[in-house]
């Protein structure tokens, strides 16, 4: 109706939890069974956006699941762009797909993940379709 096409599709999503006294480190498990529900591996993300709570948290979620730092916030996160509250989550979807947009056909998987307050995380696999 609106002659606008898909940019990208959800994948695969998963939710986890880790103990309140790491709760910087919830993207980890969340990221793991979002990928395997996607059947892929940290080695197929073209992009990845990673909240960063703070600096170290993100480092730690980055050596945790092995991803390629040359793939992890390549416009900046969140320290750079901004922490919203509430809708930190919207900012890092919007931010991925547009730029795994840009990229084309070349950026096939990006993956959005966030840690939330007493140990939550959440991770979404997108495919772009452009």
């Amino acid at each position: 109706r609106l002659g606008l096409a898909p940019m990208a599709r959800v994948v695969a999503s998963a939710a986890a939890g880790v103990d309140p006294r790491t709760m910087g480190l919830g993207p980890v498990p969340a990221t793991r069974k979002a990928l395997a529900r996607a059947g892929i591996t940290a080695g197929d993300l073209g992009l990845v956006e990673l909240n960063e709570a703070f600096a170290v948290q993100a480092l730690a979620v980055v050596d945790a699941l092995g991803l390629d730092e040359a793939v992890v916030n390549v416009n900046g996160g969140a320290i750079a762009i901004g922490h919203p509250l509430g809708c930190s989550g919207a900012r890092i979807a919007t931010t991925l797909v547009h730029e795994m947009r840009r990229r084309g056909p070349a950026c096939r998987y990006g993956l959005a993940t966030m840690c939330i307050g007493v140990g939550q995380g959440v991770a979404t696999v997108f495919e772009n379709v452009a």
